[in-house]
């Protein structure tokens, strides 16, 4: 599937289905599943681990496949971004989803969590405010199209896509 709107991506977001709450997160990131799509799907640990968790998988796969390493990197950082923001702002359960499209030789990346917390994380509120909130200008640089979408469970998946 060729995808170029946002409400392509949308449209593809509604047939994931919501993800139940998983029994036990394992401490390393292993690839889960790969879907009709190619989608390659990483449960990561809720915690201060994950961001660099996600970056070994993401390198990993974008490496093996023959990304270009200045795709590579931009790909590493807002997968950095995405898992740190939802570490910091949202609940568990928290999921990494890699995609390489093969039109377009893009690289879609998603990062599904439980929604947004009650209460920020403790990295975010033992800092000072100019010691975090770049993320998004680091992700509206980066990614040529990124969002966001709401599972009818609550679950969010937030994503950006990364073109040559």
């Amino acid at each position: 599937m060729t995808l170029g709107t946002v409400d392509q991506l949308d449209a593809l977001l509604e047939q994931w289905p919501d993800e139940p709450a998983p029994a036990a997160v394992p401490s390393e990131p292993v690839p889960t599943m790969h879907s009709a799509d190619g989608t390659t799907e990483c449960a990561l640990s809720h915690d201060t681990a994950a961001p660099a968790a996600a970056r070994h998988v993401a390198r990993t796969l974008l490496t093996v496949n023959g990304v270009p390493d200045h795709m590579v990197d931009s790909a590493l950082l807002v997968t950095s971004e995405l898992v740190t923001n939802a570490v910091e702002h949202a609940l568990t359960p928290l999921t990494l989803h890699l995609r390489l499209e093969q039109s377009g030789n893009r690289v879609w990346i998603g990062v599904t969590d439980g929604g947004p917390a009650p209460h920020d994380g403790a990295w975010t509120t033992s800092c000072s405010q100019d010691e975090h909130g770049r993320g998004r200008a680091i992700i509206d640089t980066l990614a040529d199209i990124h969002g966001s979408h709401t599972h009818h469970n609550g679950h969010t998946t937030h994503w950006a896509r990364i073109a040559p």
